[in-house]
C-alpha cells in the first residue's frame, strides 16, 4: 500500500531576534526533530526517516518556510533510499520539497544523499520561492545505485524563483528510461555520484565569484542574479561531499 505524507516546518523571528518553530509537523515516514544549532539565533531541524522509502507509489513532501528575518537549517539523519514498490503496478514514487524564505531570512537545505536503488523509480521536485533579500544554501546529492548495483530511474527537477522571477530551472534524468547518453562522457563519464550546491546571497550582486572550474569534475557557474551554482560528479558519495564542502567553505568566505 502506498504512503502519502507531508511534513511541515515554519521558522519565525521573535522580538528578541531569535528564531522559533511555531510549526513542526511530522507525518508518516517523515519525522521532524529539532536538533542543536551551531549558529546563534538560528534553529536546526533534522528529518528522521521513520520507515524505509520512498517506495514505488509513495507520495512524500516536505515544506520548509523561513519567515522574514528567521534563520533555519534543515538536514537529515541518514541518506534517503528510493526503493522499488511491491509490484509493477505501483508506479513511480514522488518526493516534493517546497522551500520558502521571506525578506532577510536565511534558509539552508542540507539533506544527506538520495540513493537511487536498482529497480526503483523516483520523480523528485524541489521548488524554492525567495524574497529579494533572502539567503539560500541548497545542496543536492544523488548516488546512482547502491554498491555493486545499477541505478534505478531518477528524474529530478529544481526550480528557484527570487522576487517572483525565475533564477534557476533545471531537470536531470538518470537510469533506465532516461534519454540516451546520461552515462556518457558528456554527462557522468562513468561516475555514480552527482550533486550540486546552490548559494543565493544578496551580497553576490556586487562581488559574485566568476564562473570557472573547481577541479577536474566540478564547475562553478555564476547565475543571472546574486547566486552561484556548483555542479560536480564523483566516483562515490564521500568524494562528492568533499568537493561540495570545499566549495561551500569558499563561497561562505566570499560572502563575508
Amino acid at each position: 500500500m502506498s504512503v502519502r505524507a507531508t511534513a511541515r516546518i515554519t521558522a519565525v523571528r521573535d522580538s528578541r531576534g531569535a528564531t522559533s518553530l511555531p510549526v513542526l509537523e511530522s507525518e508518516g515516514p517523515l519525522a521532524l526533530r529539532r536538533t542543536r544549532s551551531v549558529s546563534p539565533g538560528s534553529v536546526r531541524v533534522t528529518v528522521v526517516g521513520a520507515m524505509s522509502g520512498p517506495l514505488g507509489g509513495d507520495r512524500l513532501a516536505i515544506e520548509a518556510r523561513a519567515e522574514p528575518g528567521a534563520r533555519l537549517t534543515v538536514g537529515s539523519a541518514a541518506a534517503t533510499v528510493a526503493l522499488p514498490g511491491p509490484g509493477p503496478e505501483s508506479g513511480p514514487a514522488h518526493y516534493e520539497v517546497r522551500l520558502t524564505a521571506g525578506e532577510g531570512a536565511a534558509l539552508n537545505w542540507l539533506p544527506e544523499q538520495l540513493i537511487s536503488a536498482h529497480g526503483s523509480e523516483l520523480i523528485m521536485r524541489t521548488t524554492a520561492e525567495l524574497a529579494s533579500t533572502a539567503r539560500l544554501v541548497l545542496r543536492e546529492e544523488q548516488i546512482l545505485g547502491r554498491h555493486g548495483e545499477s541505478p534505478g530511474t531518477l528524474l529530478s527537477r529544481l526550480t528557484v524563483r527570487r522576487a517572483g522571477r525565475p533564477l534557476l530551472d533545471q531537470q536531470v534524468a538518470y537510469g533506465p528510461g532516461a534519454p540516451g547518453g546520461w552515462d556518457g562522457p558528456a554527462v557522468l563519464g562513468g561516475h555514480r555520484a552527482v550533486g550540486q550546491l546552490l548559494v543565493v546571497e544578496p551580497s553576490f550582486g556586487d562581488k559574485a565569484p566568476e564562473s570557472g572550474l573547481l577541479g577536474p569534475t566540478a564547475v562553478l557557474t555564476r547565475l543571472a542574479g546574486p547566486a552561484v551554482l556548483v555542479t560536480a560528479v564523483a566516483a562515490d558519495a564521500r568524494e562528492l561531499r568533499a568537493v561540495l564542502d570545499r566549495a561551500h567553505d569558499e563561497l561562505t568566505a566570499a560572502a563575508g
